[in-house]
């Protein structure tokens, strides 16, 4: 994953326009700081703060060697026990008389009562280390979403495919899915946290996941896309910046790729999660 760097008046803010350009939430990034901020005279800023961050990758997947040592001792002639040190002469002891056996003393096929349970023996060997592949995650996707559509009644189907070796992406298709899709996507955002907490307890190597219901994220991206082209234009013809609605990171890197294809303008974020937003510059300002 590429690295970004960004500077801010302190670290928390150069994190979120970070964050913009990544656009992905904090959980899902990872951050280096290069530079603290720096005061100058009069309470002045001398140096801003500059970090860097990238989206933060999957856990590398172990790879499991499954091998039997006693097995491997005996077949190469060799053994993995360290020499013994040489006993030291004992005393003679006197001989024991052996007690009678009696028949509930005598062992049947095992230990007979009174005696002590033999110690648990150590494994030998490697402990593999459970971890489904991206085929079987993608089937636990499809699963919980099919399920949850059937909950909600809906008549849809379930499309999860590999978009690379880390990230899945899961497709809901179907009429009438706004239950699943809820208000400014708010219900469709919860569904896709419950369905990567579920991948999340698979253990290590878990896929990153996109979930999308219904097209929704493809015609929002779309409808954003020519949203930002007319606050650009009005920009443009006013000189006076223009402040959006509060937006997810997803939606605000949207936002910040469409002004940087468009002379003239550009943007900043303002504010904090869950109320931050972007605002659209004149190139002067």
């Amino acid at each position: 994953m590429e690295w970004v760097e960004t500077t801010g008046r302190t670290v928390e803010e150069a994190k979120d326009a970070a964050l913009d350009q990544l656009g992905v939430d904090e959980q899902d990034a990872e951050f280096e700081i290069l530079e603290e901020p720096k005061s100058g005279l009069f309470g002045r800023l001398r140096q801003e703060a500059r970090v860097r961050a990238r989206v933060q990758p999957t856990r590398p997947r172990p790879k499991v060697e499954r091998r039997d040592r006693r097995r491997k001792g005996s077949a190469d002639g060799e053994t993995t026990k360290a020499p013994a040190a040489p006993k030291e002469p004992r005393a003679p002891k006197e001989p024991r008389k052996a007690a009678p056996k009696t028949a509930a003393s005598r062992p049947r096929g095992g230990r007979g009562p009174g005696r002590a349970p033999e110690p648990a023996r150590e494994p030998t060997g490697d402990v593999a280390v459970t971890e489904l592949d991206l085929d079987a995650q993608a089937a636990n996707v499809r699963s919980f979403l099919e399920g949850l559509a059937d909950a909600f009644d809906a008549e849809a189907t379930v499309a999860v495919e590999a978009v690379d070796e880390e990230t899945l992406e899961a497709k809901v298709i179907g009429d009438d899915l706004g239950l699943l899709i809820g208000p400014k996507g708010q219900t469709l955002q919860a569904v896709q946290e419950l369905a990567r907490a579920i991948l999340s307890k698979e253990g290590p190597g878990s896929a990153r996941l996109r979930v999308d219901v219904g097209g929704y994220r493809e015609r929002r991206r779309e409808a954003l896309e020519r949203f930002t082209t007319q606050v650009a234009e009005q920009v443009l013809g006013s000189g006076t910046a223009a402040s959006l609605e509060p937006m997810s990171p997803a939606d605000r890197k949207v936002v910040h790729d469409t002004i940087n294809g468009i002379d003239g303008v550009r943007t900043i974020s303002e504010g904090e999660e869950p109320r931050r937003r972007v605002v659209v510059l004149p190139d002067g300002d």
